[in-house]
């Protein structure tokens, strides 16, 4: 059986039939779509997936500053900037 990564689903059909009051419902929270019981497509409001956006970015920045730590270093003299 497939894992649902989140708290409430839907089926494809009641999706296209009450899409506006779904997403309505949806609390600012991931909806699973399923199709025959099984999780299709996730559903998420746009808040969400912006602060998704956000957190990969932080991570990704996270991580080419840990591969950056140990240079090599430039050395620069301020007065040239």
């Amino acid at each position: 059986m497939d894992t649902i990564l989140s708290k409430s689903s839907i089926s494809v059909t009641e999706l296209k039939r009450h899409y506006a009051s779904i997403l309505a419902q949806a609390d600012d929270e991931p909806v699973a779509v399923l199709n025959h019981n099984r999780p299709e497509a996730y559903l998420v409001p746009a808040a969400y997936f912006e602060r998704l956006l956000n957190q990969l970015e932080d991570l990704q920045d996270a991580q080419l500053v840990r591969q950056r730590a140990n240079g090599p270093f430039i050395e620069i003299n301020p007065d040239d900037l």
